[in-house]
């Protein structure tokens, strides 16, 4: 199995076998100027801020991995509660965080 990431308390079928701590994957980007501009002006119309979404979601896949890798490092087989957390740093950067619970799970006979 790989490591397992949810956001539940428990999984169905599985046991917490190890509570190994919290962890955390954190990331901070400066904004794209492109993006900003395409913005400022989408912000006339109205409509979807394509680039700043795209942007974001790299951001949260970035911190993910890097929660995973904290995890692994650990010795965990999955992250339970895994919950995001945002917060602009300065004018123009954006922190991620992942957090949640590094476990060891086995399977339920």
């Amino acid at each position: 199995m790989s490591l397992l990431v949810s956001t539940m308390n428990d999984v169905p079928g599985w046991r917490v076998d190890r509570v190994l701590g919290e962890v955390t994957g954190l990331t901070v980007r400066s904004r794209n100027v492109g993006a900003q501009i395409g913005a400022g002006l989408k912000s006339i119309v109205g409509g979807e801020l394509k680039g700043l979404t795209k942007q974001l979601q790299q951001t949260r896949d970035e911190a993910l991995q890097r929660l995973i890798e904290a995890a692994a490092a650990r010795g965990a087989n999955a992250v339970l509660a895994m919950r995001f957390d945002s917060n602009e740093v300065g004018s123009g950067y954006q922190e991620i965080v992942a957090y949640g619970t590094a476990v060891v799970v086995v399977a339920l006979q």
